[in-house]
């Protein structure tokens, strides 16, 4: 009988995180997909209105800057109202960005467009994170580990899609293509996700979780700042190094796809690695491994340095999975959603100013001791996760006898 009265308990419950993983990880992998398809249409919208560099980049700008932009808002609005009517919301707008580009007549209602698009977009990091954590509770660093994989395979999938599509239809076709597909992640979020709930409603539990917290937060957004700076730092000098071995231009794009598709497998495999021996050893691995691989990739010769880009891969982006695990633990449970959104604003700002800062450092001392530079920052964030550990019940646990 006990058997049973547990079963019957848990299994409601597991099944319930299990879609709130399923529908976010959709809906991840759809606006990540919406944010990087841009580059692919951007040689298209220079042909159609006779772009400048300058103002297709304006372009992408306007998508990005306004979904790192309104995250914190975001946030803010979900302690009011249910997180799921929120990302119902913010999916259908973002849809209906792409479908206004495809309708659009000129530039300035394009620019409109994708910045429309992309405040949809703010949603989905913080809102779905939020869910996501709440779903599994203390169990949550592997299944975030998921979620935050889940956004690869749109970076994948969706600008391969459409490259395919742009074959046989025009632009704006496409576009509406893409916009329906969105649409339908919102029916399916309306359909299938559980309620995510207002933060205000957790306000009573969160005495006990964020009393012990301190200053943790702070480490870890620092953590985070530095570790994608770190990523988007080597990435910029990365064809620049393997093209002064000899690469060619093929050789350097499968040098690059080698470096995502360990991305993808480190953020799939490091959430569930910070689960099992705890933050801190985890990023003093992926960190400590990210240094000394870029210093291997230094020094090799152009063949074994490309067979290193996988593991590298792995351990640019694996610590991104554990610190977006950690989150939760560091924050008062009615303020979740907003933690989420100051990290990945943090975070996506840093990936937009660390290629500038890097880049200025490789015209000012070449890219291989910038490239290194990169490596040293990696190492740097040793001694920070040293200190965030100190506000971590996980590895308070691995270090007690």
């Amino acid at each position: 009988m006990s058997v049973s009265a547990e079963t019957g308990t848990t299994r409601p419950d597991r099944a319930r995180s299990t879609r709130t993983l399923t529908v976010t990880g959709l809906n991840h992998a759809l606006h990540d997909g919406y944010t990087d398809v841009i580059y692919v249409l951007l040689p298209v919208w220079q042909a159609e209105f006779a772009l400048s560099y300058g103002l297709l980049a304006l372009l992408r700008g306007l998508y990005a800057g306004a979904m790192a932009g309104l995250q914190i808002p975001v946030g803010r609005i979900a302690e009011r109202i249910d997180g799921k009517i929120i990302l119902i919301a913010g999916t259908a707008l973002s849809a209906l960005g792409y479908a206004f580009a495809g309708f659009s007549g000129g530039v300035i209602g394009l620019g409109l467009a994708l910045a429309l698009s992309g405040a949809g977009s703010s949603t989905q990091h913080p809102i779905a994170s939020a869910a996501v954590s709440r779903a599994y509770g203390t169990a949550a660093r592997g299944p975030l580990g998921v979620y935050n994989f889940s956004g690869d395979l749109g970076k994948a999938a969706i600008p391969a899609l459409t490259s395919i599509l742009l074959v046989i239809m025009s632009w704006r076709h496409t576009l509406l293509v893409l916009a329906f597909a969105g649409l339908l992640v919102a029916v399916c979020i309306a359909l299938w996700m559980p309620s995510v709930g207002k933060g205000a409603e957790h306000k009573a539990t969160s005495a006990s979780r964020g009393a012990s917290t301190g200053g943790g937060f702070r480490w870890l957004l620092a953590i985070g700042i530095l570790d994608t700076a770190v990523r988007m730092g080597f990435l910029t000098f990365l064809p620049f190094l393997l093209r002064d071995k000899g690469a060619s231009l093929p050789t350097n794009g499968l040098a690059l796809a080698l470096v995502f598709i360990g991305g993808a497998a480190g953020k799939f495999t490091c959430g569930w690695l910070g689960e099992r021996v705890g933050t801190l050893r985890t990023v003093l691995i992926t960190e400590g491994g990210t240094a000394a691989l870029i210093a291997a990739v230094l020094a090799l010769p152009l063949a074994p340095a490309i067979v290193l880009l996988p593991l590298l891969g792995v351990m640019l982006n694996g610590t991104s999975s554990v610190l977006y695990g950690t989150v939760p633990e560091l924050t008062p449970a009615h303020q979740t959603e907003r933690a989420f959104a100051l990290f990945y604003t943090g975070t996506i700002g840093s990936g937009a100013i660390a290629p500038v800062l890097y880049g200025l450092l490789g015209d000012a001392l070449g890219p291989t001791l910038a490239t290194a530079a990169t490596a040293l920052t990696a190492l740097a964030i040793c001694p920070l996760a040293v200190a965030l550990a100190r506000h971590l019940a996980d590895d308070q646990a691995t270090a007690s006898p």
